[in-house]
This record gives C-alpha cells, sequence and structure tokens, in this order.
C-alpha cells in the first residue's frame, strides 16, 4: 500500500490532459486501433463483471480513539459520500453520524478529524457552508447541539491538530487554490523569480476554539516557507515543523525542520544538507515534540516523496545540534513514531514483510551518542498494514498509550477497525489484536490467495509477495505478471486490494500469478538496504527482480513463455529500464515514469531528490545517471510494450515518452498514441483505470497467449 499523506480535502482539482501511448517493440499491434480484439482477452463485458466484484466490502477512512478511550470516531466512506459517525469504543453499532449538516438529509464532504485534549470535543473539516466548494473547520461538543463553525477560509486544508491545551487547533492551509501543493499534483503555471510566484504556499493556521464566529485564522508559519508537516510544543506556545523555500511542489526533499514560537520567527534546528554522517542530504519527516520540550523526534532517511516515510528514528535538541540515530542498523524502517513520557518512544514499522509497534526506552541524555536505548518485543506484529488514516503506518492513541487503534488488513482479511493494548500477549496474525468493528464480516476476496516468498540475490535474503491465481490448480501451467512498485523507496504490504484497476487483485481474478517483489533499495530491510542502491540504480534491483521469478519458477507452475512485467512512477521505470537489459519477459506495460535520468535532472523542478539516490548530482557524476537511464539502451529493447503517460505534476515528463516514441519510430517501429483528459499521475476516473486494464490484459494476453 502506497500509503500518501491522506490528503481529506480535495475539492475542485483540474488535471491538465494525460496521454496513453499504446506501442510495442517488435511488431505493431493494437487490437483496439485496429478494431479487432484479442481472442486470448476477455471480452469488454466479461472484464468489467470481474473488475466489479473486486470492489466488494466497506471502505473505512480515518479513525480516532478520544483521549480518554471511552469513544471512537471514524470516517465513514457512503455511496453519498464521507461521514464522520461516534460511537463508544466497543460498541460501534451504537454509532451516531456528526455532521456540520443543518439537516439530517443533507450530505457534506466531511472528515479530518481531531479529539480536543479533554475529549470533550471534536474537530473536523466540513464544506456543508460551501458545498462542493470549501472546507472550513468546526468544532462539535457531541452534545446533541449544532456543530459550530471556526473559520471563513478560501483554499485548500488538512492534518488538524488541538494544541495541548485545547484553545487552538492548527493545521495546513494553502491559501486561495482548492488543491495541495504538491510534486503528484497539478502544479500551478511558475511565474516571477525561482518560479515562487506561480506557486502555492503551504503554510500554518491556527484559529481559535471558542471563536463566537466563523473568522479568518491566523497564518503562524511565515509566507517564505512552504510547511509539510508540524506538531505542537507540549506548553502550546510555539510549533515544530519541516518546511523549504517555496515552491512547495519542488523542495520536500530538501526541507529543514524549524521551531517558531507563535508570533515569533522561525529558527531552522536542523538542515539535513549541512549536517555530517549517514543523515546528510537526506530526507526527515514526522517531527514530534518531547514532552518536555527539550527534544524532538523524527523520522529520516531516503524518501521518495512526502508520505511515503521511512528511515531511522533520530532524535535532536529542540535548541538545535548535532541529531542522534537511535535506530542505527537496524534492520527495519520506521514510519512513524509518539512520545509517551520523556524517556519512551512508541514506534510503528515496516519489519521485513510485518507492520509492528514496538516501544523505545531511551536512558541517560537522549540527544548524546552516549545515551542509551532499548527496543521492547514488539506490541503487534503481523503480515499486513495498519494505518489511521493520516501519514504512513501512524496510529491514534489514548492520552496515556495503554490503547492504539487503527485501520488494517491483509491480503486475505478486508478493513476493520483494531485495537491493541501494550502490556498484553502478542499471538501470530490479526488474532494478536483486538477487532472493534465487523463492517465486513462474511466478505470474501474475489482473487486467489497471496503467499509470502523469499528469495536470496547478491547474498541478500529478500522478499515479496506471490498471489496465485483464483481457483489454483497446481497441475496447471500459468502466466505470471511482476508488478514493481513505485515511489522507489517504498513497500509492498499485505493489504486488501479490492479496488479494480490494474492490480495483484485483477490479474489474479484473470488467471494470473502476481510477484510483487521486495527489491534493493525498498523499506522493510533496514535503512542500510534502502541506501544500498546507490551507485547501482536499476541494475541491482533487476537482478532482485529476476531472482524472485527464478524462486517462483521454482516452486510454482508458472509457464516461462508467458512471464509479464508491470508498473507505474518508478516500477514504469524500472520496467522501462528491464524491457532494454533482458529478454526474460515477454511483455511489459508500464505507467507514468521517465526515460532517462539526464532528462529528469534538467527538465523537472524536483532536481534535488536524485541526489540522495545516485550519491551526487548529475553535474558530479553524469556517468553513474547515464548508466541506469533506459534511453541509453533503447536499441537492445525487443519486447512487445504499452505505455500509459500523464503530464500534470512536475515528475513525470510526458516529453520523455515522446521521446520512446520517437526514438522508436525512427527504428521503423509503430507506436499508437491514444489520449485520456482529465488524469494525473495516477489514473482517478473508473472508466479510464477500466480503460487501462483492459488495455493491459489485451497487451498480455496478445503476446504471452497460452499454449495449454
Amino acid at each position: 500500500m502506497n500509503v500518501q499523506p491522506l490528503r481529506q480535502f480535495l475539492y475542485a482539482v483540474t488535471l491538465p490532459c494525460a496521454v496513453l501511448f499504446l506501442g510495442q517493440v517488435c511488431s505493431p499491434f493494437d487490437a483496439r486501433a485496429q478494431g479487432v480484439a484479442s481472442a486470448q482477452g476477455p471480452d469488454r463485458g466479461h472484464l468489467e463483471e470481474v473488475l466489479k466484484g473486486l470492489n466488494r466490502g466497506r471502505s473505512v477512512g480515518q479513525v480516532a480513539v478520544s483521549p480518554n478511550g471511552k469513544r471512537l470516531a471514524w470516517v465513514d466512506w457512503t455511496k453519498k459520500g464521507a461521514e464522520i459517525r461516534v460511537a463508544p469504543l466497543y460498541e460501534l453499532q451504537k454509532s451516531e453520524r456528526v455532521t456540520a449538516a443543518a439537516k439530517p438529509e443533507l450530505h457534506c464532504h466531511e472528515g479530518a478529524i481531531t479529539w480536543a485534549p479533554d475529549a470533550k470535543a471534536l474537530a473536523f473539516f466540513s464544506d456543508c457552508a460551501k458545498p462542493g466548494a470549501q472546507a472550513d473547520l468546526y468544532l462539535t461538543q457531541l452534545d446533541g447541539s449544532p456543530a459550530r463553525r471556526l473559520t471563513e477560509l478560501k483554499g485548500y486544508v488538512e492534518a488538524p491538530a488541538f494544541s495541548p491545551d485545547g484553545t487552538r487547533v492548527a493545521f495546513l492551509y494553502v491559501e486561495g487554490t482548492a488543491h495541495p501543493a504538491a510534486a503528484l499534483s497539478g502544479m500551478m503555471p511558475l511565474a516571477g523569480e525561482g518560479g515562487e510566484a506561480g506557486g502555492a504556499t503551504e503554510r500554518v493556521a491556527v484559529a481559535a476554539t471558542d471563536a463566537a464566529k466563523p473568522a479568518t485564522p491566523v497564518l503562524a508559519s511565515p509566507a517564505s516557507l512552504h510547511v509539510f508537516e508540524f506538531d505542537w510544543s507540549p506548553d502550546s506556545k510555539s510549533l515544530a515543523y519541516v518546511a523549504a523555500d517555496p515552491p512547495g511542489e519542488s523542495k520536500w526533499s530538501v526541507a529543514k525542520l524549524y521551531t517558531q514560537p507563535l508570533g515569533g520567527a522561525p529558527m531552522a534546528i536542523l538542515v539535513p544538507t549541512e549536517v555530517s554522517g549517514p543523515l546528510h542530504g537526506l530526507q526527515i519527516a514526522v517531527p514530534r515534540w518531547s514532552p518536555d520540550g527539550k527534544a524532538i523526534a523524527f523520522i529520516g532517511g531516503r524518501m521518495s516523496e512526502q508520505g511515503a516515510t521511512g528511515g531511522d528514528v533520530w532524535i535532536v535538541s529542540s535548541e538545535g545540534g548535532a541529531p542522534r540515530d537511535l535506530t542505527a542498523h537496524r534492520p527495519t524502517s520506521p514510519a512513524w513514531i509518539e512520545w509517551a513520557g520523556n524517556d519512551y518512544l512508541f514506534v510503528s514499522e515496516l519489519a521485513g514483510g510485518n507492520c509492528q509497534l514496538i516501544r523505545f526506552h531511551l536512558q541517560g541524555d537522549r540527544t548524546s551518542p552516549v545515551g542509551e536505548v532499548s527496543f521492547g518485543s514488539p506490541i503487534f506484529s503481523f503480515q499486513g498494514i495498519v494505518a489511521d488514516g493520516r501519514l504512513r503506518l501512524s496510529l491514534s492513541s489514548t492520552a496515556d498509550h495503554t490503547l492504539f487503534v487503527f485501520n488494517a488488513s491483509t491480503f486475505d482479511h478486508p478493513w476493520e477497525i483494531y485495537g491493541a493494548r501494550p502490556g498484553t500477549v502478542m499471538t501470530s496474525g490479526l488474532e494478536g489484536v483486538m477487532q472493534l468493528s465487523h463492517f465486513n464480516d462474511g466478505v470474501e476476496p474475489a482473487w486467489g490467495k497471496s503467499v509470502s516468498i523469499s528469495w536470496r540475490s547478491d547474498k541478500v535474503r529478500l522478499l515479496g509477495w506471490l498471489t496465485l491465481p483464483k481457483d489454483y490448480d497446481s497441475t496447471r501451467k500459468y502466466p505470471l505478471i511482476v508488478e514493481v512498485h513505485g515511489e522507489p523507496t517504498s513497500a509492498v504490504e499485505s493489504h486488501w486490494v479490492g479496488d479494480g484497476g490494474q492490480s495483484a487483485a485483477a490479474f489474479s481474478a484473470l488467471g494470473y500469478f502476481v510477484l510483487q517483489p521486495i527489491f534493493l533499495g525498498s523499506y522493510g530491510l533496514g535503512e542500510d538496504f534502502t541506501l544500498a542502491s546507490r551507485t547501482d540504480f536499476g541494475d541491482g534491483e533487476l537482478r532482485d527482480i529476476l531472482a524472485g521469478v527464478d524462486a517462483v519458477e521454482a516452486k510454482y507452475p508458472v509457464d516461462p513463455k508467458r512471464v509479464g512485467l508491470t508498473g507505474w512512477s518508478y516500477g514504469g521505470f524500472k520496467t522501462m529500464f528491464a524491457v532494454t537489459q533482458t529478454d526474460r519477459f515477454k511483455a511489459a506495460v508500464w505507467g507514468d515514469r521517465l526515460l532517462h535520468w539526464q532528462d529528469d535532472c534538467t527538465e523537472s523542478s524536483i532536481i534535488q531528490r536524485l541526489t540522495p539516490y545516485f550519491g551526487a548530482s548529475i553535474y558530479d557524476d553524469p556517468d553513474t545517471y547515464a548508466k541506469s537511464s533506459a534511453v541509453n539502451f533503447l536499441k537492445q529493447a525487443h519486447m512487445p510494450t504499452l505505455v500509459v503517460v500523464g503530464d500534470p505534476h512536475s515528475q513525470c515528463s510526458a516529453p520523455m515518452s515522446y521521446e520512446f516514441w520517437h526514438v522508436q519510430s525512427a527504428q521503423n517501429e509503430s507506436l499508437q498514441p491514444v489520449f485520456n483528459p482529465n488524469e494525473g499521475h495516477g489514473f482517478a476516473n473508473p472508466a479510464d483505470r477500466l480503460e487501462v486494464i483492459e488495455r493491459a490484459v489485451e497487451w498480455f494476453a496478445h503476446y504471452m497467449p497460452s499454449g495449454e
């Protein structure tokens, strides 16, 4: 599960046009363009029926347990939109709707919930005042009285958080625009010096909870800084935040850690490009102020995008100074942290293929290398994915940290709300946590069973997930699709994938094995493993993937003549690169990715993010970038290939796919461009997603026909 900062309110997003290229490198074929259907591929009616069957189960959004542990609030996704429910913790069937709507029959877009520290009120965003146009901050006392509107806003909002004293709510605010300022969102046209005038700056806004009428919030952080994440100081008088100079779409990779008194000036207490040691030049996220106000913990490491969080747990004095790595060389990937007293941290992390919660005990000087840290046994650890709907692997806890609440799922079990109590005896799987909801009782997957599989590559033990074909019969031979994850510093967690589209579930339901490998540079095996792909970008990962294919073929009845490769974003790059390096795969489908790193550096607006991956800038080490760029090996490409490209954002430039088209055309290869309007980095329109999977299935069926 590729979990982003969960953008709760994305109103009126206008994305430029996306381009869908249907190309192949051997002989011309485009079933749709030529008005014919693939004999091996399912007809559209059957495909629609299969994909419809994948969309099963009830979806739950953000969950939040009250600080006193007595009630649970959550965002419920219904056919009419998102609504907020509140219920006694162990009696969710008694839930009541919380809304800003004047009448019960009215439905608004509502969510992004946060409890008051005393558990007597709940704040949330709602567009009831301006349906479909603008979200505002509301406060409900949960006593039957109408929710009170606190703000008069004009812009994008997210991530509300009560101050510890309960008198204010801070949130992130992009004034004047209805969509977030993020690398994967539609970018505003750049203008002015450095492009700042055309960008949209995200700032911390603060609203008073005792406001008698809607008011304009105080913009606490300066216009000169784009804020990505923030935290309140324990005395409610200051903020800590991760921020960079605008435009924010392109600067997360070089963000700094700041502290700022409310009404005062910000002070940079940590600049990754200036520190020495393993954090130098890497990314930082999830700042968390210690209860005594003397230290700030955070996640530091090589991270692809905001929200794709992973690395080591670091700590630094709130006055600044040298940061300390609390998890150096530990073979896990922490993603979320929370203090429990001044000497304890709870850490949610990925350990191999498991999500787990650990408690750290800090002894001695917390920010000094001579301090000690010990790691307790996992509070829970299972092959699944957890999240409370805010950040990657984030959990909601009571004030005393005796209970953690979250959504969880696996490939075989749909999403439900669970709780975990530190100090209880852990058992295996989801049986080790308390199931609080039963929204999806009786819901079964429409795809095949998924199993964990491991193999060795370059003396390293790797792992991945293999989804078996639906109605698997071990006496038959099946085709295999290798699905490469994106980012690239991400991972593949076991999670419910019944969302249609081009997914392991869809291919499995159509009779394919699907391998989702965790390869060099991924999360789950520690920051050392994540950083190990430096200077071996492309080749090292491909070796890992091919070794995984060997492992699957040695254990399962895979037809070696019907092995395909697919990926989106960075997975698209890996697919594109593999096309030029090996003939192991018989067909490929890639989506929204670049052709060569040189152009990604010189043409995109996020050049800074690549230095941590290659160990140097392109100007200092151009050869390393060149050897990992597919464009330099296109004459070696002899694989039928379908390419899907979008161009609304600053990362995956469509001209690079045009270049692929032109290079192949010059070699007398045939490609057919098709346009999909109003789509971005990931296709959102269900009809467009259906078209992508339909074309992919036709492509694989035509070039990997059954020999049985």
